[in-house]
Formats: C-alpha cells, sequence, structure tokens
C-alpha cells in the first residue's frame, strides 16, 4: 500500500533542499519534486508509509566536499560515470564551473561478473558494456546490496540487437552476478553524487561502460578478439567525449550507436532515430568531428605498427567469472557469508563452483589519475608522446588518463616503438596552440555533413601525415662528411628519431610527429 504522506513529505523535504540550496525558481521546485516522486517510486512501502533508508540520505563526506572545491566542481553539478572492466575501475566525471567534465575520483571495483564483451542472453553472467541514461527511477535506496544504481539494461541498442535480461546494477556488498559490484562505502558515496546531481537539475547521467580503456595497446593486444567490431563502435563515442568532455549524445539506428548526430545546415526537421530502421542523413559538427577523426587516425598508426612488431594477443577465454580489483585481493580468502556492524549480510566474491576472479594489472594508487583531470593543453595530440605517457601518474593528463592501467608495462620496457616516438627537443619560440575545447572553437563552425550509415572523414590534404604511408624504418648507408642542408633549420634531431631524419615542422603538430620518418 502506498501512503500519499509518505510522497508528500519526501516532496517537501527535497523542495526545501533545493531552495536552500539553489534559491527560489520554477525549475529548481519542478526539478526537485520529480525527482523526490522518482525516489519514492523506487523504494518500498509498508503499512506505517514510506521509510526512505538513511543511507539514501546520506550527506556527502568532508573530504569530498574539499576535493569538489579543490576541482572547481559545484556539489549539485551534472555527473558521468565511467566503467572499464579490465581494469576493474570506475570513474566518476563531474562538471566544473567551465560546464565542461573533468575526473573527480576513480575507485577500484570489487567485482564484476562475466568476461570482456556485451551481455546478450539472460542468465549468462555478463556485465553490460555500452551506453546506459539513468534517471531518478533507476535509483534503488532499498537494494539487498546496499544501495544500488540500475544501469537500465537493455537501451535501445541491445533491444534492436535481440539481447535479453535486466536487473543489471552498480551496487554495493561486493558480490556479482551480472553486475558491477563495489564496496558499501564507495556505493554510498557515488549514490549520494547522482542524488545531489539530481537535485541540482541533472535529469539523467550517462554510464559509459567499456571492457578496457580504450588505448592503442590494449585494442593491439585484443585485436583478434570477435567482439572488437563491437568495441570499435564504443570507442568512437568514447573519443567524442575525450576530446571534447562533454557529454556524447547517444542514438541508435541500424542496430548501431551514432554519437552526436545533429540535422543538415539545410534541413526544417529534426532527425528522427529508430534502432532497428534506416539511419537519417545528420552531420556531426567540427568541434567534434575533426579532433575526433585526428584522435581515430593515430591510434589507428599506433595499433597498425604494434601489429606490425607482433605485439603479444590476449587469450581469449571462456567460463571466467569476471574480474577483481587487485587492492581487493584480501577478500579472496572469505569463504563465508559476514555481517557488518548494520546487521547487513555480505556474500564471499568467490561463487561455489566458480573460478575465482581475475586481477586487475599492479597499480600502486588507484585514484592517481584523479590528481591532473584537464583538457587545457596547446593541441589535442601535441603531448602524446611526451615521456610523461609513461612517468607516475601525478604527471599523466586527461589524454593519458585512460592508459594509466598499461604504462607499467611499456615503461620499463624501451624497444623500437618506444624509441620512435620519443619527443624531440623544443624549439625557444612555440608555435600558437590549437583549438582543442568546445570553449576554444571558431565561433561558427561548418559542420560536416555524413552518411545514413557512418559519417565521413575529411579529405587529408598532406599526404606525409597519412599512417599508411609510413614504413618500417630502414639503416640508411652512410651519409657525406657535409651533406646539404634541406631546410633552413640548424636545430639536430633529439636522440631517439631514425638515423637521417630531418624534423621540417614544428614540434608538437600532429604532422610533425611522421614527417621525420618519411
Amino acid at each position: 500500500m502506498v501512503h500519499l504522506s509518505g510522497n508528500l513529505a519526501l516532496i517537501r523535504a527535497c523542495v526545501v533542499s533545493a531552495l536552500a540550496r539553489r534559491g527560489v525558481s520554477l525549475r529548481a521546485l519542478a526539478t526537485s519534486a520529480a525527482v523526490a516522486c522518482a525516489f519514492a517510486l523506487a523504494g518500498c512501502y509498508g503499512e506505517e508509509g514510506y521509510q526512505l533508508p538513511s543511507r539514501a540520505m546520506k550527506e556527502l563526506s568532508p573530504e569530498m566536499l574539499v576535493l569538489l572545491q579543490q576541482k572547481n566542481m559545484p556539489k549539485d553539478s551534472p555527473i558521468l560515470i565511467r566503467v572499464f572492466k579490465e581494469e576493474s575501475e570506475l570513474e566518476v566525471w563531474k562538471e566544473d564551473t567551465t560546464g565542461l567534465y573533468q575526473l573527480l575520483k576513480v575507485y577500484p571495483i570489487c567485482r564484476w561478473s562475466g568476461e570482456l564483451g556485451p551481455k546478450k542472453v539472460e542468465g549468462d553472467r555478463q556485465a553490460p558494456e555500452g551506453f546506459y541514461e539513468i534517471t531518478p527511477g533507476l535509483m534503488n535506496p532499498n537494494s539487498n546490496y546496499y544501495l544500488a544504481i540500475n544501469m537500465g539494461f537493455p537501451n535501445a541498442y541491445d533491444k534492436a540487437n535481440g539481447y535479453s535480461g535486466g536487473f543489471l546494477m552498480i551496487h554495493g556488498d561486493c558480490s556479482s552476478r551480472g553486475c558491477y559490484a563495489m564496496t558499501d562505502e564507495q556505493i554510498g558515496e557515488i549514490y549520494s553524487l547522482a542524488r545531489e546531481s539530481f537535485l541540482g537539475g541533472q535529469k539523467q547521467f550517462q554510464i559509459q561502460a567499456y571492457p578496457f580503456r580504450m588505448t592503442p595497446v590494449n585494442l593491439a593486444k585484443h585485436r583478434t578478439n570477435p567482439n572488437m567490431p563491437f568495441w570499435r563502435m564504443l570507442k568512437e563515442g568514447n573519443d567524442h567525449f575525450e576530446v571534447t568532455h562533454v557529454e556524447p549524445k547517444v542514438d541508435v539506428c541500424e542496430r548501431h550507436y551514432v554519437f552526436d548526430a545533429q540535422p543538415q545546415a539545410n534541413s526544417t526537421k529534426p532527425l528522427a532515430f529508430s534502432p532497428s530502421g534506416h539511419c537519417p542523413t545528420y552531420e556531426v559538427a567540427d568541434e567534434v568531428a575533426t579532433p575526433a577523426l585526428e584522435k581515430q587516425r593515430n591510434d589507428d598508426y599506433q595499433i597498425a605498427q604494434l601489429t606490425r612488431m607482433n605485439a603479444p594477443v590476449a587469450p581469449i577465454t571462456m567460463g571466467t567469472d569476471g574480474g577483481m580489483n587487485r587492492v581487493f585481493v584480501a577478500k579472496l580468502q572469505e569463504t563465508q557469508p559476514v555481517y557488518d556492524n548494520d546487521g547487513h549480510i555480505h556474500a564471499p566474491p568467490i561463487h561455489p563452483g566458480m573460478p575465482p576472479p581475475t586481477l586487475s594489472g599492479a597499480r600502486e594508487d588507484p585514484e592517481a589519475a584523479t590528481k591532473t583531470a584537464s583538457v587545457q593543453k596547446p593541441s589535442v595530440f601535441g603531448g602524446l608522446f611526451d615521456r610523461t605517457t609513461t612517468q607516475t601518474a601525478n604527471q599523466t593528463t586527461s589524454q593519458t588518463t585512460s592508459q594509466v592501467a598499461s604504462a607499467d608495462a611499456s615503461s620499463n620496457n624501451e624497444g623500437f616503438f618506444a624509441r620512435l616516438f620519443k619527443p624531440k627537443s623544443e624549439p625557444a619560440a612555440q608555435p600558437a596552440p590549437q583549438a582543442t575545447t568546445l570553449a576554444a572553437v571558431k565561433p561558427a563552425p561548418q559542420p560536416r555533413k555524413v552518411e545514413p550509415v557512418k559519417v565521413e572523414t575529411p579529405k587529408v590534404e598532406t599526404a606525409k601525415s597519412e599512417p599508411q604511408k609510413v614504413d618500417a624504418p630502414k639503416p640508411e648507408a652512410p651519409r657525406p662528411s657535409a651533406p646539404a642542408p634541406q631546410v633552413a633549420s640548424a636545430t639536430a634531431p633529439a636522440a631517439g628519431l631514425i638515423k637521417g631524419a630531418q624534423p621540417v615542422v614544428p614540434t608538437g603538430s600532429f604532422d610533425g610527429r611522421w614527417a621525420g620518418i618519411q
């Protein structure tokens, strides 16, 4: 039985909270009332009326409030969540005062089940991969696993492809059967951050669930996996977010994801997407398409180089039971359910008859990647191959945040590929910075036309920058003692470049990385 008094009390409490935080606003009133109703409907009711658990209304910790202040993030600004299976990490991103998403905190995942790849069939124990929208109604304050956020599986893409299943969560208790399980303390903080964003006016937030961080190293390592076409599709959305720090707009047509689609400039009708139907003709704005295509091109070149060098391939395993961040390895010793101080029972992380989970790669500080999340860089890839990509996480940037988990393996074995991309010495005068963020793009960019099936790749004018034309370097014959100079520059090539290379363009540009080895 649902008691109206319980609903009214919850709505009244949320409205008062919104007024105290943001001032009198019709939008705030309407949003708070809607959020309160959604939370009420997500809960449980008894004969004594609605009882909202105290854990669902717990305030953010003083430490979190200090962190938000340090990162210039309002307490109630929008959030976005990114999940990486292989690294067993969950990232919470939050809008700062510039209106762009920045990395707030990284949480090690205590347990996830299944294998790398999407969930397709109910009962396959797979944790989902893809893009999911979370509304207040999907927040469960009365979960048997402390607190839970329903991921909304199946979404439009999953339904269009005939995938089945439901009630797949991000929850507490460190026990998973197709979910992403955190500790109770972790999910409590994540839940509170989501609650505050809803009260601040965010109608829904996005969860991006990936098999691994979408780096060239990881894509090359899994290049033989049959799920690669699906993962390539997810990478497109990943790239849009990473180069703009703006939540990508997600649509589905012809049973695949479409990102940041907008009507053509001369169109008077809004776009209409059917998950299983034909894709309409759409465009992607230049401030998104141009840096995303540049990133894709650069990543593809590195993948091709790694493949040519016979980089190791990850075996395709079946019958495993997911993974666990290695910081929780001690929990594998638990074989019996345990009770916490509140009387809540916790199941052991290993299920009877199932193999133990795969531990994530070694990492000393699970939250190191949060310390320098920023998109204020001279160019999208100006620092991609700097030495900082293989140094400590305190020196990484938001572009290399997704590569932290694989940095340990690459930094200790400097072979040909590592030497190939060593930076050249910087000249005294730096080139003018290139616009890379949404705030720094041209005032009125012309959008790029996109055909129904895929986004058109802009024609590249400079032949030298095409990765597929770069062959493996070959040793040169001894050069004359006094060769004729090729360019009017006295700067010698930096150590680590191929013998005989002549840099002819400014350091930091994309073309400059490849022109020296033509």
